[in-house]
């Protein structure tokens, strides 16, 4: 059993930097792909990133591609999400989430393995 919990959020200038951090319980979780999501207020959850078991393969949206940045520690059971240029359009609840079937099941938003997210808020 895996088990997920955000932190890192908060309220931010247009143009700063917030770092998220998941932090996860499971020894199985080293062999998980894990990414995070979003998803703003009036709108349906969205992809944001997500990092392959080994680290070695990421993906991201268009949209933050370039700005954000995805990182895992399995050691530390975490995965990062570094978050540069911050715009008013990130400002959603950003989750965390697992999965063991590889980054294209993660990308279903299928997964049982889900945080219960942290808030960013981008002000203009």
């Amino acid at each position: 059993q895996v088990q997920l919990v955000e932190s890192g959020g908060g309220l931010v200038q247009a143009g700063g930097s917030l770092r998220l951090s998941c932090a996860a319980s499971g020894v199985t979780f080293k062999y998980f792909a894990a990414g995070w999501f979003r998803q703003a207020p009036g709108k349906e959850r969205e992809f944001v990133a997500a990092i392959s078991s080994s680290g070695g393969t990421t993906y991201y949206a268009d949209s933050v591609k370039g700005r954000f940045t995805i990182s895992r520690d399995n050691a530390k059971i975490s995965v990062y999400l570094q978050m540069n240029s911050l715009k008013p359009e990130d400002t959603a609840v950003y989750y965390c989430a697992a999965d063991p079937g590889g980054i294209a099941t993660l990308r279903t938003m299928t997964t049982d393995y889900w945080g219960k997210g942290t808030l960013v808020t981008v002000s203009s």
